[in-house]
């Protein structure tokens, strides 16, 4: 007994001398290994702080501070190795793979797990200035075993990522990603790359999840490889921007390169409002757009979106300035949005219930509309820092107050020489027509030159409209088909007879003066019958 148990520890004695002398000399190998095939993937220096590894049961490796470079040479200038930001950083990685090797056959990595990963791509002009076998470190003697040990990869998970896309832009910022989580799967050397995942956004707060394809890789500029795939953001909270509220869903599909991206896809925010007012209204949209991945500038091309019951097309830019936006001693970068916008087929109270805090408005109709947009950063509201400039057409127009709706109604109808219809007609039933251009800028919309079309009358308007206090101040001009005495009809009508003359101009039969006043809820309308009815006021 004495002399098996002396044996078995000779034994486990001898074993255990063999798997140590297998791991000395596996460890540095190994290494080696791992980073000759980086190097010559991304055509750069590679480091790597410490790794280890145990055949207990298999190949079980684990890696520290994996660190690769972007190509050395520069415009003709030589960076030191090891010197500027890396273009990948790792805190640790590990895997595991059966003991398997076999002559001509790589080794086989179900799954490699990596934590802690940072990407910083330089900007192009780094990567087209570059020349091969530009580092000493890169394009040394490889190990003698090279060519008996190669490794195939299946899976690659990593938690807690970032990317960082440098610009050439002069002024501009680089564009950062957090990554909670990504997936690669399919990967072979030369070819695309499926993945799968989740993209931490800031503003506003959520995640996308994505899954698509990236690759092949296009020699050391991962930038310029091509990249497909589709994504789904939900729950979105707008009111981070400033002016803004709802909950936004988008999806779509995106393909392209890191650089230079192209977005089709859709976005819903069932409850879209102004913040300043409240009321809020459903917005659809969807979107074709050109993303710069380096910056994020993006140009839509365009946009169709649907606006409660009204549809419009804008296209145009939306640039990231950094800076923009001062908050006491701190600056942040805001947005600078340009646009134009064609409103097409829109009903004209879908676009004022935006600017009112009770849904109320103050008119009804179908209108079309053509405008610049222009909302520049800062941290005014969102309705003092829109500015418009276009013109607009506004069909089967009709007031929501009765008042208001009255006197229009009164006016078109003496207009028409039928005064003694005033009392009995609908005054729902008149409908008018309104065109004009229009300017907005610090909260106000000023309408220079308003043409108002009633049956029997055209009025000729100028004022402003506030869109935070609602208030109304307009004035000018209504030319009635009818002469005087047809517009006041009856025995006094017979009396102004004479008069006619004096009240016709430019081909009028009556011209009187007319004024919109008051508020958005409380609207006063004036019309200078005083002026033909002696006697009688409004």
């Amino acid at each position: 007994m004495k002399w098996a148990a002396g044996g078995l520890l000779a034994a486990l004695a001898v074993a255990a001398g063999v798997v140590g002398l297998a791991l000395h000399r596996a460890e540095p190998f190994l290494r080696a290994r791992i980073i000759e095939e980086l190097e010559d993937r991304f055509h750069a220096r590679v480091e790597l702080d410490s790794f280890h590894v145990s055949l207990l049961n298999g190949l079980w490796a684990k890696g520290h501070g994996l660190r690769i470079w972007p190509p050395a040479r520069v415009a003709g200038v030589t960076v030191p190795p090891g010197q500027g930001e890396p273009l990948i950083r790792l805190d640790e990685f590990r895997f595991h793979a059966p003991l398997q090797l076999k002559p001509g056959k790589p080794i086989n990595i179900s799954l490699v797990e990596l934590r802690g990963l940072r990407v910083h791509l330089p900007p192009k002009s780094h990567f087209e200035h570059k020349e091969t076998g530009n580092d000493p470190a890169v394009g040394k003697s490889r190990s003698a075993m090279a060519g008996l040990v190669r490794f195939e990869v299946d899976k690659m998970e990593c938690t807690g990522a970032e990317l960082v896309m440098e610009t050439d832009k002069p002024g501009k910022l680089p564009l950062e990603f957090q990554i909670a989580h990504f997936k690669l799967t399919d990967i072979a050397a030369g070819g695309a790359m499926g993945f799968d995942a989740e993209v931490t956004i800031p503003k506003p707060e959520g995640t996308v999840k994505s899954t698509g394809s990236f690759g092949p890789w296009q020699g050391a500029d991962l930038g310029d490889s091509p990249i497909t795939g589709d994504y789904r953001f939900e729950h979105a909270d707008l009111s981070v921007f400033k002016g803004i509220a709802g909950i936004l869903s988008s999806t779509g599909h995106y393909e392209g390169t890191l650089r230079a991206l192209v977005v089709d896809g859709q976005a819903e925010t069932p409850d879209f409002r102004l913040t300043h007012f409240g009321a809020a209204l459903p917005l659809v949209t969807r979107f074709h757009a050109r993303v710069d991945g380096t910056n994020g500038d993006t140009w839509l091309e365009p946009v169709d979106a649907t606006l409660g019951h009204s549809h419009f097309t804008a296209q145009g830019a939306i640039v990231r300035v950094p800076g923009a936006v001062v908050k006491g001693a701190q600056q942040y970068t805001g947005h600078d949005i340009a646009l134009t916008v064609n409103v097409d087929k829109a009903r004209i109270e879908d676009f004022l219930r935006l600017t009112s805090r009770t849904g109320n408005v103050l008119l009804t109709g179908d209108v079309t509309m053509k405008t610049s947009l222009h909302i520049p950063p800062g941290t005014a509201p969102l309705h003092e820092r829109l500015k418009l400039n276009g013109s607009f057409a506004l069909d089967r127009a009709r007031f929501t107050s009765n008042k208001i709706q009255g006197r229009i109604a009164e006016l078109s109808l003496r207009g028409q020489g039928r005064p003694d219809e005033v009392k009995s007609t609908d005054a729902a039933s008149i409908l008018s027509q309104m065109q004009g251009s229009f300017r907005m800028a610090g909260g106000a919309i000023t309408l220079p030159a308003l043409e108002y079309t009633v049956p029997g009358a055209q009025i000729q308007l100028a004022g402003t409209y506030g869109l935070a206090d609602g208030s109304l101040n307009f004035a000018g001009t209504a030319k009635m088909e009818a002469s005087v005495s047809k517009m006041v009809g009856g025995w006094k009508g017979m009396l102004l007879t004479p008069a006619d003359r004096h009240f016709k101009k430019d081909g009028a039969g009556t011209e009187v003066p007319i004024h919109i006043g008051g508020t958005r809820e409380a609207p006063k309308f004036g019309i200078g019958f005083e002026r033909i009815k002696p006697g009688e006021k409004q």
